[in-house]
């Protein structure tokens, strides 16, 4: 796709100098960009590959002498990263799905399929499902009956909706996502172990041998627009009432969402993140990767958790939080260098010991 630095700087609402009429195809590093190619050095340090390489227009860093690094134009970027979104977005080719259905799909006759809407091979279609206007279904998709999908969607290979799912505008969902899966609720016919152990913190007055019965999941999952789904993403159902996830928010490859969690706008899941069931999560909240929430718990507005952080108790709003288990980042930084000096003072303590034992008077 051709695109001039004319059109690109528009589009990102960004100035732009030189030869504005000039054309490129792509984005490059700027040591590998060739002269179709706009380089992406948003920073001073990239200045030395703009060298290397053969491209003839840039994305900048604000102030930079682009007729000095031997450009014909140059786009100026205030903010590197939001730049790369607004370009990201215009040199993305949309997947090659040919509008329409695909004779190799099935559609249920009572579906309702909204205009414009391109799906791909193998894709299964339920009773009562609704597909909004300008979606994308790639192949192996299979929306299960009842379910609602809102318009400018876009669900890629294998992805799997479960039945009365409610899902917003603009959803994108990678391989293999699963939205609608039943949770993992069980239970024992007496007091189980977890749940005596849950009371006593540790103690067990004695263990029966239990067969676990199953708790159907009977709700959904509700989510709002805008949302993003990595790879593998996994959403229980509700058991009663639906598992909700925000509007805006975005989840990483390999997350998982418990039965009944309720999940608030603009949050951010990094790759295999756990979420509990019942646990509520509020808005503009960040958990890195490999973070886990406890079941039943709150965590408040915009906290930041740390990679591999473990959030056992309720968590305030605001709270940067980092460890297992989680604890204010400034108090685990000080418990990790006291961790670190652990080898220094145990040898510390045995000389005082030897001396203290040299100066002791004779037991006998």
């Amino acid at each position: 796709m051709v695109h001039t630095i004319r059109e690109i700087a528009e589009s990102l609402g960004a100035d732009a100098v030189g030869d504005l009429e000039l054309t490129v195809t792509r984005a490059a590093e700027p040591k590998m960009a060739g002269a179709d190619a706009l380089a992406l050095a948003m920073d001073p340090k990239y200045a030395d590959g703009l060298a290397e390489g053969q491209a003839v227009a840039a994305l900048l860093w604000q102030g930079a002498d682009w007729q000095a690094l031997g450009l014909k134009a140059a786009i100026f970027a205030p903010r590197g990263r939001l730049a790369m979104a607004g370009l990201s977005v215009l040199l993305d080719g949309k997947p090659e799905i040919a509008l329409g259905v695909h004779p190799m799909s099935i559609v249920h006759p009572e579906a309702v399929i909204g205009e414009g809407v391109a799906i791909g091979p193998f894709v299964t279609i339920g009773c009562g499902a609704r597909i909004g206007a300008r979606a994308r279904i790639a192949s192996h998709v299979s929306v299960s009956e009842g379910a609602l999908i809102g318009d400018d969607a876009l669900l890629l290979q294998g992805v799997r909706i479960g039945a009365r799912v409610t899902i917003g505008d603009r959803f994108i969902a990678q391989p293999g996502a699963v939205v609608g899966s039943d949770g993992f609720s069980f239970v024992t016919a007496e007091k189980s172990g977890v749940e005596e152990i849950r009371e006593t913190l540790g103690e067990r007055s004695k263990i029966l041998a239990q067969s676990w019965h199953r708790i159907h999941s009977l709700g959904a999952v509700t989510i709002g627009d805008d949302v993003e789904l990595g790879a593998n993403v996994c959403i229980d159902r509700g058991t009663i009432s639906n598992t909700v996830i925000g509007s805006g928010t975005k989840l990483d490859n390999l997350v998982h969402v418990g039965h009944n969690v309720q999940i608030g706008r603009d949050c951010l899941l990094c790759g295999q993140v756990g979420i509990a069931g019942s646990a509520r999560i509020g808005n503009r909240v960040v958990l890195a990767g490999q973070c886990g929430v406890n079941d039943n718990i709150f965590v408040g507005d915009d906290v930041i958790a740390g990679g591999a952080t473990k959030i056992f108790t309720n968590a305030p709003a605001g709270r940067v939080l980092l460890g297992y288990p989680a604890v204010k980042m400034e108090g685990h930084v000080e418990m990790q260098k006291a961790l670190r000096r652990l080898p220094r003072l145990a040898v510390r303590v045995a000389k005082l010991e030897k001396i203290v034992t040299e100066h002791l008077p004779d037991a006998e």
